[in-house]
């Protein structure tokens, strides 16, 4: 599929991953099954050094910078969290400087992680879409190098989890797939396409935040005004039109989950696997929930994208 890395492009990437992290799990829960009827495996992308997958896209990505541009002053990003723990972590590896912002508001514990893996933080905006135009404004001015929230890179790096997924599994039905900006999904059909496999790719977004699922429908790229979600790594409000070009293509549709849905799941993951999971990370299977009937007695891969859940929401959760 064009724009996507190649298989050879995420192996290699998965070489630079393997110096900083293992493979994370990949298990068969027989709660999950019991509650679903489908058989379900794990990739427990919450087992990493940041407790989320966005790790890999920042570990490949600050790699080749840093071989590419040597005097790179340091960079600059926009998150809600999981990204620029990323960025953050992997800067500090190859010795760059990180400016990370954030909207007003932010998830604090995520904050607080950021700036504890070195990150200089930057509240501003009301949400992502805020935020990020503001970081490219400050990449101009004080000549950092910026990183979007969609990029090659990106994709090549957080590729190698559904390169270790199907490397497993190659017999699965279909996965859910959380879609933020769409760097996730798009490493998935990467390693799809790039082993050859027939498995069908479902997206996940918020009721919330659907511009993914608005874009699916009608062809083309499609804003919202809003992406008022409790998932962070959901709460996407303008699409990237490269992103959007690569999930029509490779997914077999896009599944909309309601903010009490994500939170139900949220909690099944708990009692039945003992597994934290956010909103996002959650999504996955609160799409599944859904589809019961559909998805009955099929092999079903879920991407718990990443546990980085604060205290009072998933007190909410539970409660």
């Amino acid at each position: 599929m064009s724009g996507l890395p190649t298989k050879q492009q995420l192996e290699s990437a998965a070489g630079i991953i393997s110096v900083h992290m293992p493979p994370t799990p990949i298990i068969r829960w027989p709660l999950l099954a019991e509650r679903t009827g489908a058989e379900v495996w794990v990739k427990h992308e919450n087992h990493t050094p940041i407790g989320a997958f966005k790790i890999r896209g920042g570990l490949n990505f600050m790699t080749k910078l840093h071989e590419a541009e040597p005097d790179c002053p340091g960079v600059i990003t926009a998150t809600r969290g999981n990204h620029g723990q990323s960025v953050a972590l992997a800067a500090a590896k190859v010795g760059l400087k990180a400016t990370v912002l954030v909207p007003h508001g932010n998830n604090p514990e995520k904050n607080a992680a950021m700036r504890a893996f070195g990150a200089e933080l930057i509240e501003h905006g009301d949400d992502f879409q805020e935020a990020y135009e503001y970081s490219t404004l400050l990449a101009a001015e004080q000549e950092l190098h910026p990183i979007p929230p969609y990029h090659p890179w990106l994709i090549e790096g957080v590729g190698t989890y559904a390169l270790e997924f199907f490397g497993a599994e190659p017999d699965l039905d279909t996965v859910y797939v959380p879609i933020g900006m769409g760097t996730g999904i798009s490493g998935m059909i990467a390693a799809r396409e790039g082993l050859g496999l027939n498995t069908n790719i479902v997206g996940v977004v918020s009721e919330n935040a659907p511009c993914y699922a608005l874009s699916f429908d009608a062809g083309k790229p499609v804003a919202t005004n809003a992406a008022d979600t409790l998932a962070d790594g959901l709460a996407c409000r303008t699409p990237d039109p490269v992103a959007v070009a690569v999930v029509n293509k490779g997914v077999e549709r896009i599944v909309k989950v309601g903010e009490e849905e994500i939170l139900t799941a949220m909690a099944h993951y708990f009692t039945d696997t003992h597994n934290v999971a956010e909103g996002a990370g959650a999504a996955p299977l609160a799409a599944l929930l859904q589809e019961r009937d559909r998805m009955a007695g099929k092999k079903v891969g879920l991407i718990l994208t990443g546990g980085n859940a604060d205290k009072e929401l998933f007190s909410k959760a539970l409660g």
